[in-house]
């Protein structure tokens, strides 16, 4: 197979790995809400179902335009989007959203019959790389043949991407999320996809450290799924992502012809660690203060919840990782000079509602301190299934538009905490990194898309001008 450059929006499909988890349930509870327009009582008044958070699906407003992208491309709507996943736990996912205590009981009452009926995929589990407090609970996993060696769990995953495409008429694009707890970091380093996959499939699977993520990563290439690592673990290295080169697949070894059929679409592997929250304001905050001409000097931040993500964090294997993305965010400014600390806090009775705060303190004019102080608070899983639908909709459009690796990894930049792959080395400026999503779309999209392009639209509509006049317009808008 080739890569479809089909620009009409398809049937596009979520799989995610952590489906039971709050982020899996509460995407599942917001997808059937909007699909069924469902409303419900809250503290504060009737609530109606909508897409806020999510730019790929909210209609530019205002004077100069800006928040969406609805209606500017041709993007896939969320509300016909597929969804299932895998999870290691066999709660029942109504259950699951019920238990979590993320959103108002009003909603989760009118969902959850539904979504206990919603099958869960067995998960890949290796108790290593996850927190001692989560082997309790890990027991909806792969077994038996399917779980003898690397190569027959890829198989396994690949079966379960093929039989929820077909199951689901999924004809566009499927994007693979890592949802699922930190993983500890892996002891990998290969050079090519050939030692990756030689490893996987031709080798023992003693004594090599792969973790669970690179094999639903490596699964997700050979079906021609994108793969997004939503998590701090070093899923990510050059070897997974010449493995998601179509030139690769679609290249001839022996290798690749034994575990044909492979799949050669378009596909991307994206991260790492979805930006949701307290990071995405830093990086906002610090771009605003390098602007002023300020110097940061050091930023503290502390951040406590009580959900089963921190639970999992509560071991130094995982936290280690965690750790790990959330000091390098600013790496590309080369601010030398800047202390930036962070502390996390497991902390039960708050549950899902992240609490962060951050001072930040910077040297002004004749080295004047200047001192500012941020507090946030919201649901996380709130924060972050936006992010978990818009990046499955900016897959499936740029893999329609046949975007590059660099393209999609800089247009997607925004997404993450550390943009790797294609989008390394990015501006961690939150306002420069969504103006190259704006330069990626317009690269990509052509006469297509952006607030030019839909003036000279309406002219033609109001009958101002005429569709000839707005072709010539839209042609030297190219030149």
């Amino acid at each position: 197979m080739t890569s479809n450059n089909n620009d009409t929006p398809q049937k596009t499909g979520m799989l995610v790995v952590g489906l039971g988890g709050n982020n899996g349930v509460t995407l599942l509870a917001g997808c059937i809400a909007n699909s069924k327009s469902l409303e419900w009582e809250t503290q504060t008044g009737r609530n109606s179902a909508n897409w806020y958070g999510c730019i790929t699906q909210l209609e530019p407003r205002g004077q100069h335009g800006g928040v969406g992208f609805k209606g500017r491309y041709n993007l896939s709507d969320a509300a016909n989007m597929a969804v299932s996943g895998w999870d290691i736990r066999p709660t029942k996912l109504g259950d699951a959203l019920y238990e979590s205590r993320v959103l108002d009981y009003d909603l989760v009452r009118q969902v959850r019959d539904e979504m206990n009926d919603i099958e869960i995929m067995k998960g890949v589990y290796d108790a290593s790389f996850v927190g001692e407090s989560q082997h309790a609970t890990a027991t909806h996993i792969v077994s038996g043949a399917d779980a003898s060696s690397f190569k027959s769990q890829v198989e396994k995953l690949r079966s379960d991407i093929r039989a929820f495409k077909e199951k689901e008429n999924v004809d566009g694009h499927i994007t693979v999320i890592w949802s699922a707890s930190v993983e500890r970091i892996a002891d990998v380093d290969y050079n090519s996809a050939d030692e990756l996959l030689h490893d996987i499939y031709e080798s023992s699977s003693s004594g090599k450290d792969i973790s669970p993520s690179i094999l639903y990563a490596v699964a997700a290439a050979l079906e021609g799924c994108s793969f997004v690592n939503g998590g701090s673990q070093n899923t990510l290295s050059g070897a997974l992502s010449q493995l998601f080169d179509e030139s690769y697949r679609s290249s001839s070894s022996s290798l690749l012809e034994k575990i044909a059929p492979i799949i050669t679409e378009k596909a991307y592997l994206l991260g790492t660690d979805f930006k949701a929250g307290q990071t995405k304001f830093k990086t906002a905050a610090v771009e605003y203060i390098r602007a002023l001409g300020l110097r940061p000097k050091v930023i503290a931040s502390s951040n406590h919840l009580g959900n089963n993500d921190m639970l999992n964090l509560t071991s130094k294997k995982t936290v280690d990782a965690k750790m790990r993305v959330k000091s390098d965010i600013f790496g590309p400014w080369s601010e030398t000079q800047l202390d930036h600390q962070v502390k996390v806090m497991y902390t039960p009775y708050i549950g899902d509602e992240k609490r962060d705060v951050v001072e930040y303190t910077s040297l002004g004019f004749l080295g004047c301190a200047h001192t500012m102080m941020t507090y946030t608070r919201c649901m996380d899983s709130v924060l972050c299934v936006p992010l978990m639908i818009d990046v499955t909709i900016w897959c499936d459009y740029l893999a329609r538009k046949d975007a590059s690796p660099t393209q999609v990894g800089r247009a997607t930049a925004y997404l993450f905490k550390v943009p790797e792959g294609g989008a390394k080395g990015v501006d961690p400026g939150f306002h420069k990194q969504m103006n190259e999503l704006e330069e990626v779309l317009q690269s990509v999209s052509g006469a297509e898309g952006g607030s030019d392009n839909d003036v000279i639209e309406k002219g033609v509509q109001e009958g101002i001008i005429t569709k000839e006049q707005a072709d010539s317009l839209r042609a030297l808008m190219k030149k």
